[in-house]
């Protein structure tokens, strides 16, 4: 049995490095928002033949220095694209490229998302994540009521919550880093990844605490509480390690060979 606990000490050293590069990231450069959490324009079109790529929208439309630009194709031959802009003149600029670059192409629909609704998502998506994480923390709490040696229940909803924060934490001072040096842009995708990873993230705590209600339950109470934890950690590594390589796998084929609205939310 390895003694995961006596390894303790190096785990915080390098949470705490981390979260502080994180931190020092966030509050220089902040994160890159998307039209979604900004301003700009929806513009639908749709092909008379097989759209084009991704790939081929975008170069048809680079002349234009579009900012935020990003293409999402669909089934039935449409594709929507997205810039941070509401200029109209720029708006018919790149209606006129499409266009004259392919030939029965029809625009269906020309969207625009003012400041006013991104500012509403920027408030909706940071409750969601706020109410998600208390909510988790009260039902932990709850549900380790009965265990209360030697550790009060509401410390291991505390626990948790700390986890999931140091795990958002780390996310978003990656996607800043991302974003300062590779342009990386964060909308509602991103806010969805997050909330995943809280789900993922308390499911595998809830995993460990549970298998720590159960030995102390079940063992004697002379047992020092490190080493109950450092058993049940033992006990769940092994599963913990199979779900994480799973989801990895999964999410790697989504990065690779998903649509570009949804990459980066893989990444995440």
């Amino acid at each position: 049995m390895f003694n995961i606990i006596s390894k303790t000490k190096y785990a915080y050293i390098f949470s705490l490095v981390i979260s502080v590069l994180s931190i020092l990231s966030l509050s220089i450069w902040g994160l890159k928002y998307d039209i979604d959490f900004t301003s700009g324009t929806l513009m639908k079109v749709k092909f008379a033949d097989s759209a084009p790529t991704n790939q081929e929208v975008n170069e048809s439309l680079k002349d234009l220095n579009l900012t935020s630009l990003t293409i999402q194709a669909s089934n039935d031959n449409s594709m929507l694209v997205r810039y941070a802009s509401e200029d109209d003149k720029i708006n018919d600029d790149v209606w006129k490229s499409l266009s004259a670059k392919y030939q029965g192409v029809t625009q269906q629909s020309v969207d625009f998302i003012n400041p006013s609704v991104s500012k509403e998502l920027k408030t909706k998506s940071l409750n969601a994540i706020l109410l998600a994480i208390f909510t988790i923390m009260a039902y932990i709490a709850w549900a380790f009521r009965k265990v209360s040696r030697p550790v009060e229940s509401w410390k291991y909803g505390a626990g948790a919550v700390i986890a999931l924060a140091h795990d958002i934490l780390i996310t978003a001072g990656v996607f800043s880093l991302l974003g300062h040096f590779y342009g990386i842009e964060v909308g509602i995708p991103f806010i969805a990844a997050l909330l995943t990873i809280l789900g993922f993230s308390v499911h595998d705590t809830i995993v460990v605490y549970d298998r720590t209600r159960e030995n102390l339950l079940k063992g004697s109470s002379k047992t020092p509480f490190p080493e109950v934890v450092n058993k049940s950690l033992n006990e769940t590594l092994v599963r913990s390690i199979n779900t994480s390589m799973t989801v990895i796998i999964t999410l790697l084929a989504i990065y690779l060979f998903g649509g570009a609205t949804i990459k980066y939310f893989a990444l995440a």
